[in-house]
């Protein structure tokens, strides 16, 4: 890798830090939040307006980098996050925060995508794996450091400064691009699909809306979740008429007649409903079922950090000198599914430490073996004109199955619990609940498993496509 290439490489890893730094800060901040702004009855919209503005907006960062390049939207991403971070440090109420929140979403939807993109475009595949390997293993080494940090400042200076501390860690990533990206050529026609971004972007709003709120704060038969149901519905039957017509669509219906990238995006969204719906209830799970304090929660769920770390880093290396990339999905997928499977049986029989933290850390081995090999896998077989949105919509449907995983697995605890208190004498129904969570989560991933064999393995080029 060339000098200038590397400087690109160590923007982009600054850029994604940024991202994963912001999601895993905050909720340690959350509750001093609200103790000085108040609005504890909103307090969910803090996270949920982050999450809907980033996971809506990462198709058109893609769709918008293939027509105007990656140098523009790069710091369109980098430079709305910056002002959305500095507005959060500022805000004196809680209504504020959460509208200052969504700021920072439009900026951050277009870190994990864009950056992957440019690897894309720089990197020939056959050398790939393990750059994106190792930008997974950024992203997941910053999310563990992430709630140490946000405690941290916190408690020594103030939660504003949560927000505050990205803006130097931004400035050091705009300028590392702005020296070393060249000014890419667009791919396509210089003619943004207005009406088709609006229908895009409303009704993955409104089907997220009705997704994040639809059994916690609406009831599931309430007149909001039918409503923006509806509208959902509604918008992407006019986005699917829309798209058939017009020269340049916001989303390009030839993507959908790319075998690898229809497979590779079931595969994440099924493999994304399984992890995040199980993994974020392993604090729940040590903590009002095992009995540990909240730091030492976190501390148990590190493994399965470690081994994404380790395998990310790793499959990428090993990819590189096979120039196969289906293998080390199918052993990845295979482990994720056995430590599933190990962690629902645990759970359920009370099984200890012994158990579970090396179930955790075959977790994370065998998602590291996934994420950034499909996203790999997806770029090598797209042409160059829908690289962008190709990687940007594969990211979307993670995101999206993260979502419906966290949303499902919410309504399962919900059912479990019901009419129960929440307290320490209820720790059995808490195991017994967690415990069904896994294993639906053991079935998603099993799914995404068999779904696995459908995906062809296109081999790989040696030189990239876009010429700069």
């Amino acid at each position: 890798m060339n000098t200038s290439i590397r400087k690109i490489y160590f923007g982009l890893v600054t850029m994604i830090s940024l991202a994963a730094l912001d999601q895993s800060i905050v909720a340690t901040a959350l509750p001093r939040i609200v103790s000085e702004l108040g609005g504890v009855a909103h307090l969910s919209w803090v996270v949920t307006a982050y999450v809907l503005a980033s996971t809506a907006t990462m198709p058109l960062y893609g769709k918008l980098s293939d027509q105007y390049g990656r140098r523009p939207l790069l710091y369109t991403a980098i430079i709305t996050f910056l002002v959305g971070s500095a507005l959060c440090g500022l805000a004196q109420n809680m209504a504020e925060l959460i509208a200052f929140r969504a700021i920072q979403g439009l900026g951050a939807g277009g870190f994990m995508p864009l950056a992957q993109i440019v690897i894309g475009d720089l990197v020939p595949p056959a050398e790939r794996g393990k750059r994106q390997g190792s930008i997974a293993a950024v992203y997941a080494l910053t999310s563990v450091l992430g709630p140490v940090l946000g405690g941290l400042l916190t408690d020594w200076l103030s939660w504003h400064w949560i927000f505050y501390v990205n803006l130097p860690i931004g400035a050091v990533a705009l300028y590392l691009i702005a020296k070393s990206m060249p000014h890419d050529k667009p791919h396509n026609a210089h003619k943004i699909d207005y009406l088709g971004s609006v229908l895009l972007t409303g009704a993955i709003t409104a089907a997220l809306l009705v997704l994040a709120l639809g059994g916690t704060e609406w009831p599931w038969k309430g007149q909001q979740v039918r409503w923006l149901g509806a509208l959902a519905v509604l918008l992407a039957v006019v986005l699917v008429w829309h798209v058939r017509r017009v020269p340049e669509p916001v989303l390009p219906p030839d993507l959908f007649d790319n075998r690898v990238f229809n497979v590779a995006s079931v595969v994440l969204a099924l493999t994304f409903v399984g992890m995040m719906g199980s993994s974020v209830f392993f604090p729940l799970l040590f903590q009002l079922v095992m009995g540990v304090s909240p730091a030492s929660s976190g501390l148990l769920t590190m493994p399965m950090m470690v081994g994404l770390v380790i395998s990310s880093a790793l499959g990428g290396r090993v990819l590189a000198k096979s120039g196969r990339y289906k293998p080390a999905q199918v052993v990845g997928l295979t482990l994720a599914t056995l430590s599933f499977g190990v962690l629902a049986w645990g759970i359920a029989a009370s099984a200890g430490y012994a158990v579970l933290e090396p179930a955790i850390f075959v977790l994370g081995m065998g998602l590291g073996l996934v994420m950034p090999n499909m996203t790999m896998a997806v770029q090598n077989a797209l042409p160059a004109a829908r690289r962008g949105v190709g990687t940007a919509m594969l990211g979307f449907f993670r995101s999206l199955g993260g979502l419906i995983g966290v949303t499902g697995s919410g309504a399962i605890l919900a059912q479990q619990l019901h009419g129960q208190a929440a307290n320490a004498a209820n720790a059995a129904l808490y195991r017994h609940a967690i415990g069904q969570i896994f294993g639906v989560g053991t079935v998603m991933v099993g799914l995404g498993l068999l779904m696995l064999a459908f995906l062809p393995e296109v081999p790989l080029a040696t030189t990239t496509t876009v010429k700069r």
